[in-house]
């Protein structure tokens, strides 16, 4: 069976409701902290992608019982101590950044040595920016390269809390560190750069010793060693990121209308929703409530009689950087030139990402400047393709794969997209969604 799709004609019309799958980061994390608790959690609408069952895999051998029963997940907690840590052990993050970077805190206190692998591009994924700070609490860890995947961590018995300063907006090295800081003795404190704050938001709804004082720019954390954690039953909200390729796809499709339900809107990672006002497009938020310290709403959105072209603000980079490459599709079409700075970070994803993102507008025939950390967009709101654009050998990055099906969808042209499979790391269902928009 083929491993590509071909895109040959525009979207039409719609107006429509939809629901996408269970959010990527909360899944995870969910996962996680539900190995640590005390008795059974159980989880409604977990996603089920690669990466999820991937950390559901790792912590299966690390002699944690797991149980599915149609849509609900339930995971049989042995306590904060509770891994069974066996000689020769080997855990594969397949592509999950952020399980590789995560389940690294949890293991610093492994009285054998663990293996942690991962695909050809986590491989190559820079670890030595987790690795640094695991060492101080007094783990060893041996990376290969000094920087990648495959590495080994030797725990310590006798860990000791660290002051550590995350300066790369990294939500997975700070989360790493807070997860690493509840099982050492004494209080870590971190000081971090803003990112996505859900480890914050589930360690205080299930009332870790855990106090966060929000700064301009930066937040101050500290957090003590961990006794016991509750169990934790959760129905996954939709994730901001699967739906951005939604929203994008109206914004871009003349005289469109979408609701999508129940959708994570997180402050630290909900930026794409305010980039797109910025841009002119309608968005409302419906039926808003805070869910277990998460901030949930159905999102409606309907495309614009005309783009606007943005300066986009760096200070909402953070919550917005596994979007920035669909967003460049809206920035194609604006009225005049958007830029985009101090977006190094995301030429540290699953494929480099400023660089995807050029490559694929110049594809279409939209001109760009980009240095290693900004990219300016030259808009054209007539642009209509006609020609054929091939896209392959991105690292089979799930983003590029869905940025190119929406660029297909909604400028034209025919498109022929490699390593389909690659939705299956984050988002097995979009080409289900898509087919359920395109059918009247």
């Amino acid at each position: 069976m083929s491993n590509y799709i071909t895109v040959k004609k525009k979207i039409k019309t719609y107006n429509k409701t939809i629901t996408v799958s269970g959010d990527k980061s909360l899944s995870i994390r969910w996962v996680l902290f539900s190995s640590l608790a005390n008795g059974i959690s159980k989880a409604k609408n977990l996603l089920m992608s690669e990466d999820v069952i991937a950390a559901i895999n790792t912590i299966k051998k690390l002699g944690i019982k797991v149980k599915f029963k149609n849509n609900l997940c339930e995971i049989h907690g042995n306590g904060i101590n509770g891994y069974k840590y066996k000689k020769n052990i080997t855990l594969d993050a397949q592509n999950s950044g952020t399980l590789g970077r995560l389940i690294l805190g949890l293991l610093i206190n492994t009285p054998y040595p663990i293996k942690l692998i991962g695909d050809k591009s986590l491989s190559k994924r820079d670890f030595k920016r987790i690795s640094d700070p695991l060492s101080k609490f007094g783990s060893k860890l041996k990376l290969y390269k000094n920087r990648n995947l495959p590495l080994t961590i030797n725990g310590s018995k006798k860990l000791k809390s660290i002051n550590y300063i995350e300066n790369k907006g990294s939500a997975q090295c700070k989360s790493a560190v807070m997860f690493a800081g509840m099982r050492a003795e004494g209080t870590t404190l971190i000081k971090a750069k803003k990112s996505r704050d859900h480890t914050e938001l589930l360690s205080k709804y299930l009332k870790l010793p855990i106090t966060i004082k929000k700064m301009k720019g930066y937040d101050l954390i500290k957090i003590k060693k961990v006794k016991k954690i509750n169990k934790l039953n959760y129905l996954i909200p939709s994730d901001i990121s699967s739906s951005a390729f939604f929203l994008i796809l109206t914004a871009l499709n003349k005289n469109s209308k979408l609701i999508i339900k129940n959708v994570n809107i997180n402050p630290s990672r909900s930026a794409v929703i305010t980039i797109l006002k910025k841009m002119g497009i309608k968005i409302k938020l419906q039926n808003q409530k805070t869910y277990k310290g998460e901030r949930n709403a159905d999102i409606k959105i309907e495309s614009p009689s005309s783009i606007k072209a943005i300066n986009c603000p760096k200070n909402l980079n953070s919550g917005a950087i596994d979007e920035f490459l669909v967003i460049f599709l809206v920035a194609a079409k604006a009225n005049g030139i958007s830029y985009f700075k101090g977006l190094a970070e995301l030429n540290q994803k699953e494929s480099p990402r400023l660089i995807w993102g050029a490559k694929i507008l110049k594809k279409m025939g939209i001109k760009t400047i980009t240095t290693n950390d900004s990219i300016k967009i030259y808009g054209n709101p007539d642009l209509k393709i006609t020609k054929k654009i091939i896209i392959k050998n991105f690292l089979k990055d799930h983003r590029v794969f869905m940025t190119s099906v929406i660029a297909g969808l909604s400028f034209g042209g025919t498109w022929k997209i490699y390593d389909k499979n690659s939705i299956k790391t984050s988002f097995p269902n979009f080409l289900k969604i898509i087919n359920k928009l395109k059918n009247k």
